[in-house]
């Protein structure tokens, strides 16, 4: 019956001329995907936005598209993937309020997005040495606030904003602007392994999708739509991440973008969102903590790690947490010589302290600096 439903899902999203909004006004109007693979044209014609060009090529193409539609699930299923439908409980409530948002996100990894903090950080892939070290000191100063870092995989600001969040143990998500059955740029093969332990590969883009330029600036909308905020770390005057800046001030996200000289080319795009108020200027995490209101929470978290009591069990294996910032509970057990069961029981402990969190397998991450 699952494989059924979402045959229809991905069938609809097969559908010629039928994008995101379409979509979802013939399922509403329809009742459910299958639905709209069983109504008349009749009916099809009294749905908003569905004229006689539309409702015949539904019509038209709707075995096509369920045929197709099964060799995706088959694909689906070989290769782990997970389908986020956006009626689903599990679909980034974010996003869902997008108008445009897609009607489906093929996610390879695990990523929970109920209740965090995200932001997304993006710019030009011809960074500047600056603009790198500024996308590093930004994400290092964003750990208290546990966020996820949302970006695009590409080269330059992209991928320094996601190797940059591994390396201080954050979750981070790459959204693609294609389907599963590649990877582009393929040089970031080995981030996007450690992006699906550490977080999610997301894309809306099926297998065998035609890989055009279009499709990597239809993906910023994801971008910007999972995202309470995004950041324009450098940009030219044409920049494809001022794109994500534009549809962000169309969702109502806040935008920011870190100022640079007028002479440098990768801060005109940058500088122009400042100058035409559709970027606040940043210099620091501190800016973003202000505006979004994160202060508060930064100080009940140090609050926390303050004045948590520990025993001097706990003790030991805070000190370790705080050196290795993660670790297995292999390492946990070998570096304090505690039993398994201690260790396990230690590590319950801290976390109901709100002093770390556990990871898929059996990984616990420090929250910030434990006071010991």
């Amino acid at each position: 019956m699952a494989n059924k439903q979402l045959k229809y899902k991905i069938a609809l999203r097969l559908l010629p001329k039928i994008g995101s909004i379409n979509a979802k006004n013939l399922i509403a109007y329809a009742g459910s995907p299958e639905a709209v693979f069983k109504i008349p044209q009749e009916l099809l014609l009294k749905i908003p936005g569905i004229g006689n060009v539309l409702s015949n090529l539904i019509l038209k193409n709707r075995k096509t598209a369920l045929e197709r539609a099964e060799k995706e699930i088959q694909f689906i299923s070989k290769n782990g993937i997970k389908v986020l439908f956006f009626l689903d409980k599990n679909y980034p409530f974010l996003l869902k309020q997008c108008p445009d948002a897609p009607i489906l996100l093929f996610q390879k990894g695990e990523i929970n997005f109920e209740n965090r903090k995200a932001v997304s950080i993006v710019g030009t892939r011809n960074a500047t040495p600056e603009g790198l070290d500024n996308v590093r000191t930004l994400v290092k100063d964003l750990v208290p606030h546990n966020p996820i870092i949302v970006s695009g995989l590409a080269y330059g600001i992209d991928v320094c904003a996601h190797k940059e969040a591994l390396k201080q143990g954050l979750d981070t998500v790459a959204v693609l602007g294609h389907g599963f059955d590649r990877l582009y740029p393929a040089a970031h093969k080995k981030v996007a392994k450690s992006i699906t332990e550490n977080g999610a590969l997301l894309t809306e883009f099926l297998s065998a999708s035609k890989f055009d330029r279009q499709n990597f600036l239809q993906r910023n909308r994801i971008v910007a739509g999972l995202s309470q905020a995004s950041i324009i770390a450098e940009s030219a005057i044409k920049g494809g991440s001022l794109t994500t800046a534009n549809i962000a001030n169309s969702y109502s996200r806040d935008v920011f973008a870190f100022p640079g000289r007028l002479t440098d080319k990768y801060s005109e795009g940058c500088n122009a969102l400042i100058k035409q108020n559709r970027a606040a200027l940043i210099q620091s995490a501190k800016d973003i903590e202000y505006l979004l209101g994160w202060e508060e929470s930064k100080e009940q978290a140090v609050q926390q790690h303050l004045f948590a009591v520990l025993s001097e069990d706990e003790k030991v294996l805070a000190k370790i947490l705080n050196e290795q910032k993660s670790a297995t509970i292999d390492i946990i057990c070998k570096e304090s010589k505690f039993s398994m069961s201690r260790v396990s029981a230690l590590l319950l402990g801290l976390e109901f302290k709100n002093l770390i969190r556990s990871l898929p397998g059996k990984v616990y991450q420090v929250l910030g600096e434990i006071s010991i």
